[in-house]
């Protein structure tokens, strides 16, 4: 699966995820995205998927994947950290 159809969770605002979602949905003619995220931003994406398939595009999404691993690096102080992950796929109906 290619990079252009997914939406990464971080720091920006709530709604520019949500209205990415909907633009690829709607402007792109994509018929999959997937919503990816690490760590604290897990809930976010959650809340995302959510904001899109019921409130936007409501009746028109479904959610047709839950992928969660984990993910293994090394933090700034050189100690190696686990962080879960998260890939959301949601499709047209």
């Amino acid at each position: 699966m290619a990079d252009d159809n997914s939406v990464f969770i971080g720091n920006k605002p709530f709604m520019n995820y949500v209205t990415s979602v909907v633009m690829q949905f709607t402007t792109k003619g994509e018929s999959e995205i997937v919503i990816k995220a690490r760590g604290k931003f897990i809930s976010r994406a959650v809340d995302v998927a959510e904001v899109a398939t019921k409130r936007f595009l409501k009746d028109q999404l479904e959610l047709k994947e839950i992928r969660i691993d984990s993910e293994e690096f090394k933090n700034k102080e050189g100690r190696d950290v686990r962080v879960s992950t998260i890939e959301i796929v949601l499709a047209k109906k």
